[in-house]
């Protein structure tokens, strides 16, 4: 118990095994089938979000901008396949393409022109959603391809094919962050940028780089949100963000950056989404839901903060509990 209790996931997982238990116990129809598959289509888009985010927070930076990312890509990819009459299939690679162009812009602008990555990606949230809403005069596009549902509602071998994107995308984050040097150097730049620098590291290149695939897994998201609904919309996306964010801290990453593991952030997107169904179920209204997802962020960014202290005083009640009540003297 104590070795699995030293592990990185133990945190993120018992936290998940808590939720669903408590979920659980509170409405009957939480372990039905249809509700667990839709847990797993609710979670995916979460999850491939959360995968650039935690790039971001690795190094040390903070994304607020994929929500709204999310908006002005479906709008895009609505009104390139549905008005501009373009395959499907190169719909998805204009979204992908620019949704890595618009992270790109975040990254200059945080890499090279030093503005803080929370200043950046604060305008990118305001901007994009914005740009979203000057397209088809902020109206919603519908019906944009007949074949786009199965992008998302699509299985292969009876399981549901979003995840298959969540393995496949977790795998590749996993070895790219454990086997590659531009991996090794996320977690480095964000350990400490002096000491990257030192050793060689182009910490700029490496801030941007996180920027990079945090806007190609935003397109992802975006791409599997318009087939979801068939649609685009300048109002997909809301707070898409802040559960991004809050799935890496659940799953351990530290929002001083250097330290987290991908795996983790995979529970702690599975956390999220199981509060928020349960309160679904549970008839909770949606104002008490924001304040609760807010509650479990701010927790979350506690429980990080206060590490260091919690595993004092854990040892120290450890220590204190071995040593014997009562001592002989001389």
């Amino acid at each position: 118990m104590k070795r699995f209790l030293a592990t990185p996931f133990a945190g993120p997982l018992i936290a998940l095994v808590v939720v669903a238990t408590a979920v659980a116990l509170t409405t009957n129809r939480f372990l039905e089938a249809g509700n667990l598959s839709n847990l797993v289509l609710q979670v995916s888009i979460i999850a491939i979000v959360a995968i650039g985010s935690s790039f971001v927070i690795f190094t040390g930076g903070i994304d607020l901008s994929p929500g709204s990312m999310i908006a002005l890509l479906t709008m895009v990819f609505a009104l390139t396949v549905k008005m501009g009459g373009l395959p499907l299939s190169a719909g998805v690679v204009v979204v992908l393409l620019l949704g890595t162009a618009l992270g790109l812009v975040n990254g200059i602008l945080t890499a090279y022109l030093r503005i803080p990555s929370f200043i950046t990606t604060l305008a990118a949230l305001s901007a994009f959603r914005g740009i979203a809403f000057m397209f088809n005069n902020g109206s919603p596009i519908f019906s944009v391809s007949p074949h786009l549902e199965r992008l998302f509602y699509g299985k292969l071998l009876r399981v549901p094919l979003p995840l298959f994107y969540v393995v496949v995308l977790y795998a590749a984050a996993f070895w790219f962050l454990r086997n590659t040097a531009p991996g090794r150097a996320i977690y480095a730049v964000g350990g400490s940028a002096n000491a990257a620098r030192l050793s060689g590291i182009n910490v700029r290149r490496v801030q941007l780089l996180a920027f990079l695939l945090a806007g190609l897994t935003a397109a992802i998201g975006a791409v599997l949100m318009a087939a979801r609904l068939n649609s685009g919309s300048p109002n997909y996306g809301v707070g898409m963000e802040l559960s991004a964010i809050a799935a890496a801290v659940i799953g351990g990453a530290s929002l001083s950056g250097g330290r987290g593991n991908i795996v983790n952030t995979v529970l702690g997107a599975l956390t999220i989404v199981i509060v928020q169904n349960g309160l679904n179920l549970n008839a909770v209204p949606t104002s008490a839901q924001n304040v609760v997802v807010g509650a479990i962020i701010v927790l979350a960014v506690g429980i990080d903060m206060w590490r260091a202290e919690i595993g004092q005083a854990l040892s120290f009640l450890s220590n204190n509990k071995g040593e014997s009540p009562a001592r002989s003297t001389t």
